[in-house]
């Protein structure tokens, strides 16, 4: 069997040949040839030099000198994954998940062909999600890439330094360090891509950056980034998460930096920045995560997140996107249930909910959480829970397959002002001038936060049939190819839509494509909250149905809410 083996793995090795190796100056990689697939691909791709040493939060620094062509490097495996922080939900203190801080790799898949490098195809450059604190570029993009070969594309994955090594805060790191390295490390793999991605096969000049969630937050933050650096043409982003985002010179930064300081052991250095760029990678990881898992950071919170630094991010994104930004056209997408996973399941009263609004949005009076709940009223529903149709009532702020009554209004409260909202806010900046914006509800369900990853990526969960899954990776291709999302008829599956409707229409109006199935088979499993179960529905008989709804007027206003929390975006601050 081991012999077996070591001829498969040879089989896929052999498939690595001289015309897939790339001189990229500072190193020449060999990728390996799929034939399941039809991919090239180069995996583990360093783009910066190790952020360890002296290099600990400052900006990222080109890579030096590693190989040469004549000795190439056999990328075959994924770069190691960057330290970890969970955020604070309960037991999470009690987990360690290490990681290596010379984690600064990308990873490249190519269309092929015969095993040769294919020229001039639009780029996809994936930032994954995971509130910062979290994930990694492992996300394999093969069976995206295979099901949309004809819209051939390149796709490249990125990591970035996260929890305290990516946006570690305070006056201290302004003035020795470098604030939100996260988002220099992304930066810095975007101008990689610039130098480097023609030899792979890709068009810079046609570069579509995309992420869920954080990822989606990074993209909306390098939009409206004060740099006159074109890096990208276009973003596809879902379920964008905007957490608060204090000064780096708040309280709350400096809070964190304290307890970061303190749980490393360098509170009683003379410098504690120096302290903190000579400590063991262990105890810095250990202590990144118990600060982010334990008070003062909020219920379902990480402690160190993007901060407005005066210098790249001049603001709260709510102020920001109302000015000048960057990128021509945005695909824009949310989910139905953003709310579930990160708002606390034990909101039972009016009371309740005051007191988790007061925790999470620090800076709201009474008189503007008042405001919220007047904006938010409750039908205190008791009925079975179920998804709402987004056009009549009861509404997403009464009703979801995880809650009903007062929690529900906690779920729904969250889900617009930290990640529909702001999708909003940013189909309007891209409204703009000669922009274009096209906006899309992925509604499932149980459509929670993140559930729309296995749609385009895989592997598909059972309530996500096949035409459901197809249909939603070639309105992505079709966007990264042409500018424009489309799908084919033969998987469409609906009622006639003439077009997909640009986010703003010429009388003013908003449109969103809402994606969602009808039939299958009911089954219940485990809500995302770990409390309860949901409904979702599985083959056979699922089928597709689409519709252009009126963005405004969805779940009972969400338009007119959406303004609102823009209104107030400073307090927030968001």
């Amino acid at each position: 069997m081991n012999f077996l083996v070591s001829l498969i793995l040879a089989a896929t090795v052999s498939a690595a040949s001289s015309s897939l190796t790339i001189d990229l100056g500072y190193a020449a990689y060999t990728g390996v040839h799929n034939t399941t697939t039809g991919l090239n691909i180069w995996k583990g791709i360093r783009y910066a030099q190790p952020p360890i040493g002296s290099l600990r939060w400052q900006a990222p620094q080109p890579p030096t000198n590693i190989s040469n062509p004549s000795s190439p490097i056999l990328a075959d495996h994924f770069g190691p994954a960057c330290p970890q922080s969970l955020p604070n939900v309960p037991g999470a203190s009690s987990l360690f998940i290490p990681g290596n801080e010379d984690c600064l790799f990308l990873n490249v898949y190519a269309p092929s062909g015969n095993g040769t490098v294919v020229t001039d195809l639009p780029v996809l450059v994936w930032i994954h999600g995971g509130g910062y604190g979290e994930g990694d570029a492992t996300q394999d993009l093969s069976a995206f890439l295979k099901a949309t070969q004809k819209t051939p594309l390149i796709a490249v994955s990125i990591q970035y330094r996260l929890g305290a090594f990516g946006f570690l805060a305070s006056k201290e790191v302004h003035e020795k360090g470098e604030l939100n390295a996260g988002l220099l490390d992304q930066r810095a793999a975007l101008r990689w891509m610039q130098l480097h991605i023609a030899k792979f096969g890709g068009d810079p000049s046609r570069a579509t950056l995309a992420g869920e969630s954080a990822g989606a937050g990074s993209i909306l933050l390098h939009a409206v980034s004060n740099s006159s650096e074109i890096l990208f043409s276009q973003i596809w982003i879902a379920s964008p998460w905007i957490p608060t985002q204090p000064s780096f010179e708040s309280s709350i930064a400096e809070r964190h930096y304290s307890d970061f300081v303190t749980a490393t052991g360098c509170a009683n250095s003379s410098s504690k920045f120096d302290c903190l760029v000579a400590q063991n990678t262990t105890i810095l990881q250990w202590a990144s995560n118990w600060v982010s898992t334990n008070s003062p950071t909020v219920y379902g919170n990480w402690a160190f997140l993007p901060v407005t630094d005066d210098e790249l991010i001049t603001g709260p994104p709510s102020q920001l996107l109302q000015k000048d930004i960057q990128g021509v056209n945005a695909l824009i997408g949310n989910n139905a249930d953003e709310g579930v996973l990160l708002v606390p399941a034990t909101i039972h009263t009016e009371a309740d909910l005051r007191a988790w609004l007061r925790s999470y949005f620090i800076q709201l009076t009474d008189d503007d959480i008042d405001t919220v709940l007047t904006m938010y009223p409750s039908s205190n529903t008791t009925s079975p829970s179920f998804e709402t149709d987004g056009r009549h009532s009861p509404t997403a702020n009464d009703v979801s397959s995880a809650a009903t009554g007062q929690q529900q209004r906690g779920y729904n409260i969250y889900a617009e002002a930290s990640v529909i909202c702001p999708s909003y806010w940013l189909g309007d900046a891209f409204s703009r001038g000669n922009r274009t914006a096209y906006h899309y509800q992925y509604s499932v369900p149980f459509a929670a936060h993140g559930a729309d990853l296995t749609a385009y990526w895989g592997p598909a969960t059972a309530n996500q049939g096949p035409e459901f899954v197809q249909a939603f990776r070639e309105i992505i291709a079709s966007f990264v190819a042409t500018e424009k999302p489309l799908v084919s008829t033969s998987v469409l599956n609906s009622t006639v839509i003439t077009g997909w409707p640009q986010w703003k229409s010429f009388n003013g109006n908003h449109t969103l494509f809402n994606l969602n199935q009808t039939g299958g088979t009911p089954y219940t499993t485990r809500s995302p909250t770990g409390v309860g179960t949901v409904v979702q529905y599985a083959g056979p008989g699922q089928q597709n149905q689409f519709s252009v709804e009126d963005a405004d007027n969805w779940e009972g206003g969400r338009g007119a809410r959406c303004t609102f929390w823009q209104t107030i975006g400073q307090k927030v601050p968001e």
